[in-house]
Parts: structure tokens; C-alpha cells; sequence
């Protein structure tokens, strides 16, 4: 199969079988790992998008699409990644519109809530570990942890990220 229609076809179904951008990393880290890109190649991926303003999906999807096929692997990719959304947000804004008024549809989305949060759970365990091949160093747990105080105490993501990468340069030697 041709290398863009593999990267379009990979990209539709992460986007018809995931419901947020935080969904589609969980369910593209298993598409692409191993087929289009390494553990540390994903990793640098997904820090790069989530420091970078805008969509976190799309971003990813550009980044592996221009590692695999360059500029044209890269919009191959951003297109499959928005088309789903796209024409399933338009049904479902013509099928709530009518049924807007209805108590259910709260409490559906109410019951995604915990499938959601705990399947960003399973990926940051995912990415937190790496390949899996060696123990989690001290410096991987200090910078979490002040990652994660630092998110506690609402500073925005992008500076966490940017300043966690930055001490990383030193750490990481």
C-alpha cells in the first residue's frame, strides 16, 4: 500500500475510534509506534505539540505524516485528522439541535468523563515510562513532580513544558 494512503487510512481511524484530542494520542501512540515512529521519536512529539499553541491532535498528525512522507505526508495526515471530526461534528450539531432540550444527553456526557481521564491516565503512564526497558531515573521523578506541582498551582502547560525540557537538557546528560 502506498506509504499516503496508510498515513490517510491510519489517520481516519484514529479519529473515528477516539472522542478528544487527548483519546486520539492514546489510540495513535499504538498506530504509529512501531509502524511510523520510535518510543522517543513519539515522546519528543507530543512535548513539541503540547508546547506548541493549537491542537494537540493535529500537530501530531503533521509531525508523523512529514517524518514519514515529508510535506505531503504531512497534509495527507491533517487532512484524514480533521475530516472525520469534522463531518461528525456537523451530524451531531444538526441531531442536538433538535434534541437539545432532552436530560439524558448530559448524563451521557457525564458518564465519558471517567473513560476519558483514566485512558489520558494510561497514556501519560505510557509515555512517562518510555520504552519500558529501564527503571524511571530520579531526574524523570523531580521533574514530574515539579511538572506537576507546578500544573497544581494553574501556571500555564507550555511554560511547564518549556521549562521542564529546558532543565531536562541539563539533567539528561
Amino acid at each position: 500500500m502506498n506509504i499516503l494512503s496508510l498515513l490517510f487510512w491510519t489517520f481516519i481511524k484514529v479519529n473515528l475510534l477516539s472522542t478528544s484530542g487527548s483519546a486520539s494520542t492514546g489510540l495513535l501512540y499504538n498506530e504509529a509506534v512501531g509502524h511510523f515512529l520510535t518510543d522517543d521519536q513519539f515522546v519528543q512529539a507530543v512535548g513539541l505539540a503540547t508546547l506548541l499553541p493549537g491542537s494537540d491532535a493535529l500537530q501530531l498528525a503533521m509531525f508523523v505524516g512529514y517524518t514519514v512522507a515529508g510535506i505531503p505526508g504531512g497534509l495527507v495526515s491533517l487532512f484524514a485528522a480533521i475530516l472525520p471530526p469534522t463531518v461528525i461534528m456537523l451530524g451531531v450539531v444538526m441531531v442536538l439541535h433538535r434534541i437539545k432540550r432532552e436530560a439524558w444527553i448530559s448524563r451521557f456526557v457525564e458518564g465519558l468523563t471517567p473513560a476519558v481521564a483514566i485512558l489520558i491516565l494510561t497514556v501519560a503512564w505510557k509515555i512517562f515510562r518510555g520504552s519500558g526497558d529501564t527503571d524511571i531515573g530520579w531526574q524523570s521523578l523531580v521533574l514530574g513532580g515539579a511538572g506537576l506541582v507546578a500544573l497544581l498551582f494553574e501556571v500555564p502547560a507550555p511554560l511547564v513544558l518549556l521549562a521542564c525540557g529546558l532543565i531536562g537538557t541539563f539533567l539528561f546528560k
